[in-house]
């Protein structure tokens, strides 16, 4: 029986990418410039250098767990990211073109773009290996597109600062990316895939993505914060460090104490320790003390761990989701405790009873706001890339390379490493 291939996506993929980018430069052509009014700050570079390499480097090794899968996890990361900073630059600076007839480029809209390409990565975590490159373009378009709604839309009726509507992009990326595999759910995916495994190389490669993201989430929580207000930017970078910290220490501690063998799980590690930082970015306007960061952390990384153990299995079975990257436990679960803590802080300080209860209520606002358009625009996506115009992947070809890179197989390459094996250490 002949062996089916994966379709070709040379009619869609390179119309798609051809029509975008065209598209975009045109716009850029009219109504984009760079903004020469301000002094080179080196500081906000720096940082804008640690938040690029966290989106190009972080996710892009993150997503290289699966072992046939790992040139499409890096690869199509910075395809997706190139693009999605492109649109969110231009969708970001629509205000600016209102009042001004024109978009200004500069550090700190660069920042913000590379953040909304963060949520995208997030939410393509979810349906990572069940995809093609054309879904993930259509699903960063579409994912920034309403992230960048959710902010206007908290901002205009809400009057949240812009800050607090950034960091919501944790929650808004993971239940987009849950409500999109649900829609995509399909009978076959009831048992686990036979490609959907860690390899020691891949793993190894995944976990230094993690190293990525450990390191540099101090920037990526303080880069927006006003830098004027130096005690706030450090206390925002002191209060993500030590939750980073504490969540490393607990959730291999939870990862051993769940384990039915008293093991380590390299997944429980690599991804729980990385809960406190989001946890804290979206409490961390609220945040004073170091015990109340600390605390936070230990609270993200024991639900995520937990989430990633008991949690993401039953995902597939009672709700018909299949989560790939686990983006509700090591985002939606963690963001949405940073969320209450956040709440529980504000409602601390409140002064009365009414400062309190209007407080309690653009809280809940606020993340309801956001949960139902990323919910709601998650299942248009999902519909929409059901759609066979664009070539889905085959059920046999998800998590696997050879479906649309020109790589070697497994077999062959084993024979060849035997003969240059052969050559060095000659006849026997």
């Amino acid at each position: 029986m002949a062996p089916q291939y994966a379709p070709s996506l040379r009619s869609r993929l390179f119309p798609l990418l051809i029509c975008l980018q065209t598209s975009f430069i045109v716009i850029f052509l009219f109504c984009v410039k760079y903004d020469h009014h301000i002094s080179d700050d080196k500081l906000l570079y720096a940082e804008f250098q640690d938040v690029n390499v966290m989106v190009v480097l972080g996710f892009g090794f993150l997503a290289t767990f699966l072992s046939r899968y790992s040139f499409s996890g890096s690869g199509f990361n910075l395809l997706v990211a190139a693009m999605a900073v492109q649109w969110a630059l231009i969708l970001n600076g629509l205000e600016s073109w209102y009042h001004r007839g024109q978009i200004i480029i500069n550090l700190r809209s660069l920042v913000i773009a590379e953040m909304c390409a963060a949520s995208a990565l997030i939410s393509i975590g979810a349906v990572l290996g069940k995809t093609n490159p054309v879904h993930l373009l259509l699903i960063a378009l579409i994912e920034v597109s309403g992230f960048v709604l959710n902010g206007l839309i908290l901002q205009t009726y809400l009057r949240v600062k812009p800050l607090y509507c950034t960091m919501l992009l944790h929650i808004f990326g993971a239940f987009f990316g849950l409500m999109m595999s649900w829609v995509l759910y399909s009978e076959d995916s009831e048992q686990q895939h036979e490609k959907e495994k860690i390899h020691r190389r891949t793993g190894l490669f995944s976990l230094l993505g993690t190293l990525f993201l450990w390191m540099f989430w101090p920037s990526f929580n303080s880069v927006l914060v006003d830098p004027n207000d130096h005690q706030r930017k450090l206390t925002a970078v002191y209060s993500t460090y030590l939750a980073l910290s504490v969540s490393a220490v607990t959730a291999a501690g939870v990862s051993v104490l769940s384990s039915p063998t008293g093991k380590f799980n390299l997944v429980h590690v690599q991804s729980s320790s990385l809960a406190g930082g989001v946890a804290v970015g979206v409490s961390m306007s609220a945040v004073r003390e170091p015990w109340v960061a600390m605390t936070i952390g230990l609270a993200a990384a024991v639900i995520s761990t937990l989430g990633l153990r008991y949690i993401r299995p039953h995902l597939l079975s009672a709700f018909k989701c299949h989560d790939t990257c686990g983006v509700l436990s090591v985002h939606g679960l963690p963001g949405i405790l940073g969320w209450l803590a956040h709440l529980l802080l504000q409602l601390a300080d409140s002064d009365d009873l009414t400062t309190a209860i209007r407080c309690a209520v653009f809280n809940i606002c606020t993340l309801n706001v956001t949960l139902s358009l990323s919910m709601a625009l998650g299942v248009i996506a999902g519909m929409l890339l059901k759609w066979n115009f664009w070539r889905p992947p085959q059920e046999k070809k998800f998590f696997d390379d050879q479906a649309f890179w020109e790589c070697t197989s497994e077999k062959f390459m084993e024979k060849d490493m035997d003969i240059w094996k052969g050559m060095i250490e000659g006849p026997t």
